[in-house]
């Protein structure tokens, strides 16, 4: 499912973009203007999962023409949150990997009531810091 709300994009003077979603009340920014655009979106797609959870009703977006940024130098743009694409990439829930390991290593663990599925976990974990 996707969702789509004006946003007011502004160029700071170090270059990177402020953005605010007015229909939730979110600010965020970006490095520049695509990563504002992809911040926008990932700020839009965590309002609306909240509102699922919690049982909320979601605001109807305004109108591009009903959304004008406070600076004159700002732009307004519609801004694309795919439900989708958010959920999978934020989602906790667990897959199911095989993995082979040598049988002495297999059979020392198992001795010390070791949780493979945690172990991993964690070694993943600490491999991608």
């Amino acid at each position: 499912m996707k969702y789509v709300y004006p946003a007011c994009f502004y160029k700071e003077e170090d270059g990177r973009y402020t953005v605010d979603v007015p229909d939730f009340g979110l600010s965020t920014f970006g490095d520049d203007l695509p990563d504002a655009m992809f911040m926008a979106s990932d700020a839009i797609a965590g309002r609306v999962s909240l509102a699922f959870a919690e049982g909320e009703p979601l605001p109807e977006p305004s109108s591009i023409s009903d959304i004008a940024p406070d600076d004159p130098s700002g732009f307004t743009s519609m801004v694309c949150a795919d439900m989708d694409i958010w959920s999978v990439a934020n989602s906790d829930r667990s897959v199911k990997k095989t993995l082979t390991i040598p049988s002495w290593l297999n059979a020392a663990a198992e001795r010390q009531n070791i949780n493979f599925s945690a172990t991993l976990k964690d070694a993943l974990m600490r491999a991608l810091a």
